[in-house]
This record gives structure tokens, sequence and C-alpha cells, in this order.
């Protein structure tokens, strides 16, 4: 059975709020209240899919939810499979996949917590994953079937908003990426990357405008090495032209990007 195959040796309950006995599976010291008491308000800011609900709405979908835990390296989702559940990643990481018509698999976006995928699944009509997604490390979710996502959507204008605003940011990135395959060098991808982001996706910031991305996302969507991305960084950051974080990087000065990638080329 697919269900079986998918959710296979995974952990999974009913989360109900309060709750203070540890569920099987989970890591040492998370229990069920500590995410939903202390963690929660923190959580819901970070989280796309949840921001500017009511408290009601984030009531009734927290008792909704469904908990589960995984082991790092398990496909979650298939692609070509019915999109017929939404998660929410509450702990771990975990990334989008596809497999090529030859068999090739080509990793697309990480996913940290408080992203949510399967969002085809809010689509009025039955819909398929188009990609798959998989945890690179020992990872929890929140998951709601399709039926039950929908009523809260309906119920709930603003999540099905906080859906096309996911949706937005995925057509931000692809732009990224088509941007940086028609670039020449590494400075130019990974600059026209960065810009792209952060007209897309940036937050003002008191010092610019605020990124959160990692190195391994850059990486990926430019098209270079995780060495490659963090050497040029750092020379960048030397330059005032940026400032890094864990998982966070501020545009002090966007257009000095460009001007050094081409600078570079002028050189060369």
């Amino acid at each position: 059975m697919q269900e079986d195959r998918l959710f296979r040796g995974d952990v999974h309950s009913q989360w109900k709020p309060g709750e203070s006995t540890r569920r099987s599976g989970s890591p040492p010291g998370m229990l069920q209240e500590d995410l939903y008491r202390s963690d929660r308000s923190s959580f819901v800011r970070n989280s796309r899919l949840l921001r500017r609900l009511s408290p009601a709405a984030l009531e009734e979908m927290f008792r909704l939810a469904v908990h589960r835990s995984y082991p790092s390296n398990v496909v979650i989702v298939e692609q070509n499979t019915p999109a017929d559940r939404l998660f929410l990643l509450v702990k771990g990481c975990a990334r989008y996949f596809f497999i090529t018509p030859d068999g090739k698999k080509a990793y697309l976006l990480w996913l940290t917590p408080g992203d949510a995928f399967g969002a085809a699944s809010l689509l009025p009509e039955p819909s398929e994953f188009l990609v798959s997604t998989e945890t690179s490390s020992e990872s929890q979710v929140l998951m709601w079937k399709r039926p039950a996502i929908r009523a809260l959507a309906s119920r709930y204008p603003t999540l099905l908003e906080n859906g096309l605003s996911i949706a937005s940011d995925y057509l931000v990135w692809y732009l990224a990426t088509h941007l940086s395959l028609i670039s020449d060098t590494a400075r130019d991808r990974l600059a026209h990357v960065l810009l792209s982001l952060a007209r897309g996706i940036g937050r003002k910031h008191p010092k610019g405008i605020s990124l959160e991305v990692t190195n391994e996302q850059l990486a990926n969507t430019a098209h270079l090495t995780h060495f490659t991305v963090s050497r040029l960084l750092s020379k960048w950051q030397r330059r005032g032209a940026l400032s890094k974080g864990r998982g966070r990087i501020i545009l002090s000065h966007p257009e000095l990007l460009l001007k050094y990638s081409k600078s570079s080329r002028t050189r060369s």
C-alpha cells in the first residue's frame, strides 16, 4: 500500500495541546507541550504558513494536526503521487528533489523548521506532488489530510493567502535559478541569485536587506560548490557588500555585488 510504503518506520499520533507525554521516537527532551507552550509563538512567527492566523485558527489547526517523526533520509512524499496531505516541518531538516526521466536525482530547495510542503493539497482540483521531499536529519512534522486543510482554508482565508505567498516565494527561487544559468562566471551567478532573492523575499533590516538563506541553498540555486559560495561570500563580506550570520545574509550594499563581478571579468 502507498501509505505503508511512504510512512514505513515513522511514528505518528494526534498532537493534543497541553499533552505532557513524550512520543515514542521523538528526540529526548522534545515534549509536545514544550513545543505548544514554550516554542509556539516563535514557531508561528517563523512559519510562512501560520503567519497572521488568529489564535482561534491556530488552535484549531494544532488540534487537527497529526504529529509524525521520521529518521534521516526518509522520503515523506513522492513526485507524481496524489497531493493529499499538507506538511509543516517542526524539527529537523528536509529537501525537495526530482527524479528525471533518465533516473537522475536533482536536488532542489532545502526546508527548515517552519517551512511547509505539499501545498498542492490546497488546490480546489485534486493534483499530484510535482517533486519529492525527503528528510536529511531526524525530523518531526505536523500533517493535515487534504479534506481537513481545505476545510480550514475555507474557514480561515488567511491560510490560503499564506499558501499563495509560499507559491510566490517558489517563483522567486525559480527566477534566481534561471538567471544564474545564463551568467558566465561563478561571481555573476551568485550575485544574480542574491539580488533576485533580495528583490523577491528580502526583508528590510537596519543594516540593509536581510535574507534567510543558507550556503547550501545558494550553492544549489547558483549551481556552484559549497566551497565556492563560502569563498565568494567571505570576500564580499571583507569588502563591505554584505555580512553573514547563521542561516542569514544581510546585503549592506547590494549594488556592489555586480560591480565586483564586472571588475573581475575586466581584469580577466
